[in-house]
Parts: C-alpha cells; sequence; structure tokens
C-alpha cells in the first residue's frame, strides 16, 4: 500500500473515530453538565423566589441545615443569606391533612404542632430520584428509587434511612418535613454529590431532583412504627 493511501486511511480512521466519539451517550449527554446544572437551579430557584412573593404557599426555599443560620425558610421579605445553592428547592405536592402551610413558613421545629424529624432521628420515606432533563431523558434520568411503577402508597414500600446518613440536601427537606408531606425537591450540586461523586450513576455537578413523602420517623432508642 502506498503511503498516499496510508494516509488517507489513517484519515478515515480519524473521522469516523470522532464522528462516533460526538455521538456517544458518554460524551453528549452530559456536555457542559456544570454549566447546565447550574443554570437549571437558578432558574428553578428564581421560579420558586417568584412564586411565593406572589403568595404561592405550594413552593418553599429552605436554606441548608449545615450552613449559618441554616434550617430557615426564605418568606417574602426575608433574605436567607449566603449563596442561592446554601438551599434546596421543595414544590409541595400534598401535606398532612388538616396543615396550613403558614406553619411551613414559620418553621420552629421545637414547637410546631406537626414536629419534623431531627438530624439524629431514623425515618421511613418513599423517594424517586432524578438528573435534570438531558437528551434522551425528557424527564432525568432515573437514579434511585424505593418503589416501583407508579405512585401509589397503599402498595408501596418505603424505605428506611438515618436523616445523618443522607446527602446536606436531602437531610434538610427531611428535617422540614411534616409525616405525611409529599414534596417534589431540587437540590443544588453543592448540597448532593459535589464536583467528584461517588455515584457511578450520578456525574459530578447533579443537581437531584427527588420526589420524597415522608412516612415516619422515630427517635434514636425507639422502635420505629410499623410502615402498614
Amino acid at each position: 500500500m502506498s503511503r498516499l493511501n496510508v494516509a488517507m486511511l489513517l484519515t478515515l480512521m480519524v473521522t469516523l473515530f470522532a464522528s462516533c466519539s460526538e455521538t456517544d451517550d458518554g460524551d453528549t449527554e452530559y456536555q457542559n453538565w456544570e454549566s447546565r446544572n447550574n443554570e437549571y437551579f437558578e432558574n428553578i430557584y428564581q421560579q420558586a423566589k417568584a412564586s411565593i412573593d406572589a403568595g404561592d404557599t405550594s413552593w418553599l426555599i429552605i436554606k441548608s441545615w449545615s450552613k449559618v443560620n441554616g434550617l430557615k425558610v426564605y418568606t417574602y421579605g426575608r433574605e436567607l443569606g449566603g449563596s442561592h445553592t446554601d438551599c434546596i428547592v421543595a414544590h409541595v405536592v400534598s401535606q398532612r391533612e388538616g396543615e396550613e402551610h403558614d406553619e411551613i413558613q414559620e418553621l420552629s421545629l421545637e414547637t410546631s404542632l406537626y414536629p419534623s424529624p431531627l438530624y439524629s432521628d431514623t425515618v421511613r420515606v418513599h423517594y424517586r430520584g432524578r438528573l435534570i432533563p438531558s437528551a434522551s431523558y425528557s424527564d432525568g434520568k432515573q437514579f434511585d428509587s424505593s418503589w416501583q411503577g407508579t405512585y401509589d402508597t397503599s402498595s408501596m414500600v418505603p424505605a428506611k434511612m438515618s436523616i445523618s446518613s443522607m446527602i446536606d440536601g436531602f437531610t434538610t427537606a427531611l428535617m422540614s418535613m411534616h409525616v405525611g408531606d409529599r414534596w417534589e425537591i431540587y437540590i443544588p450540586w453543592q448540597l448532593g454529590y459535589g464536583s467528584s461523586s461517588s455515584s457511578s450513576s450520578i456525574p459530578n455537578y447533579s443537581v437531584l431532583r427527588f420526589d420524597i413523602t415522608l412516612h415516619s420517623f422515630c427517635k434514636p432508642g425507639t422502635p420505629m412504627p410499623p410502615f402498614k
């Protein structure tokens, strides 16, 4: 084979390799992932803030329990301080029957009529986690779930977990919820798995979206109530 033919063959191989690389899921699915996730969370934060300022009580912005003056809820005219990524955003899907959103807005773990779990407690929760929407997953790739199929609490078995073992954003949500609440939460990557995720199913810089229902919780040394 002449040198010219060899050169042409090498050029063709490089072109084909580059073409395959560009369509490879690992290269395109998460391209510009950090900037896309930053933009996604900022948009959902601003959407929630505007809704709250307009009087919509189905949205919550909660400062992480791990931050200075943490576990505080944003209300109109009262800024939380720090960065937006010190907070999670929650959309209340449903809540404990008879509970008013005002009680959540004026969160007080010690005096609330409907107490929330503490950091040292154990909980039972239904949850489903997704990434932000991407090329192959219009609703975001699911990376974990405590149930299969459709959401039906009559047949679902809640997962049992220690609050202190969870990522900051998940812990913040649980410590703000009441039994029976179902929330959709949005966790910035700074309160999730960060810039160097240890999970094979969650890329670095991933905003995490969870559908969470708090089923029950118990204090240290106290037996967990049966889930049915």
